[in-house]
């Protein structure tokens, strides 16, 4: 990757590590499924407007904007409200690759390499020693909604499969229109219409950063720029910088948050990455680097 390049992929990684930090911040202060709704609802009003709708069927629209609403940033909001540790959050959520391992075997038939079963069988062992921690940071509560938030971004990847859409950015935008309603409809299920009748009392100018930060820099900024980064170089090139989110993820919650790192969360850490490491390695990684060093 040119350095101006490989420099931008590096801030859309702080970005989105730095983001379950911002989540934080405002789903201590307001109900975290409004909080969510609210992100989703930015994020597509205005720029809707402005985008065509992608050429897919509409039950691929609807099921990513639920999945990615409810399933992963519902769930991961929740989770982060009930204790998980905005560093161990972004951490936890490379769960998300035994998911897609689970879904790629089970529905489209995909064989599962030795290598990828290693990287799993480390990604799960981080998740069992993260529960043995004691300082409050993975609750199981908590870590049972970051399990669904996992299954839900795998299933994303999923139904951007069957989609079989070039327009990415365009069936994101549209996709997210289906989330804030069920958002809105689960905030209201879960805790009845007291959280809605709070909310304008809550929004102070910390939430509105939260929401905005989510909305904006993070989802439509952040997401446009990474599809440029993958239309302009192969997926093996992009795809290692992805390792790096929750890295950010526990710096920023150690700056932001005072979290602290202790041992144990050092060794579920370092087994959780070096797992996704593991199950994504490839060996043009290799060839990729030779290359540049050679130019």
């Amino acid at each position: 990757m040119r350095l101006k390049d490989l420099l931008l992929g590096l801030s859309i990684m702080c970005l989105w590590g730095f983001n379950f930090s911002v989540i934080k911040l405002g789903a201590d202060q307001i109900n975290p499924i409004l909080l969510t709704t609210l992100r989703f609802t930015f994020a597509v009003l205005p720029v809707i407007f402005f985008i065509k709708r992608p050429k897919v069927k509409l039950r691929y629209l609807v099921g990513y904007g639920v999945t990615f609403g409810v399933g992963v940033w519902g769930m991961m909001t929740s989770a982060i409200t009930l204790g998980v540790s905005a560093g161990m959050a972004g951490v936890l959520m490379d769960l998300s690759l035994i998911a897609s391992l689970l879904i790629g075997w089970l529905v489209l038939k995909e064989k599962i390499s030795p290598r990828q079963t290693v990287g799993a069988g480390l990604i799960l062992l981080g998740a069992v020693v993260s529960l043995s921690l004691e300082d409050g940071s993975v609750p199981l509560a908590g870590l049972l909604l970051v399990l669904i938030g996992a299954l839900s971004w795998a299933v994303i990847g999923l139904i951007v499969k069957l989609a079989n859409t070039q327009q990415i950015f365009a069936f994101s935008v549209w996709g997210m229109l289906f989330a804030p309603l069920p958002l809105a409809a689960l905030a209201l299920i879960s805790y009845g219409p007291e959280v809605f009748i709070a909310l304008p009392e809550q929004m102070n100018s910390s939430v509105w950063f939260s929401v905005l930060f989510q909305a904006y820099p993070t989802t439509l900024l952040g997401y446009w720029l990474w599809n440029r980064l993958m239309t302009q170089y192969p997926l093996s090139t992009v795809a290692p910088l992805t390792m790096l989110t929750p890295v950010f993820g526990l710096l920023g919650s150690m700056i932001f948050h005072g979290e602290t790192i202790s041992d144990t969360k050092l060794l579920a850490c370092a087994l959780i990455l070096v797992g996704f490491l593991v199950g994504q390695w490839q060996k043009s990684w290799f060839r990729s680097l030779r290359v540049q060093a050679n130019r």
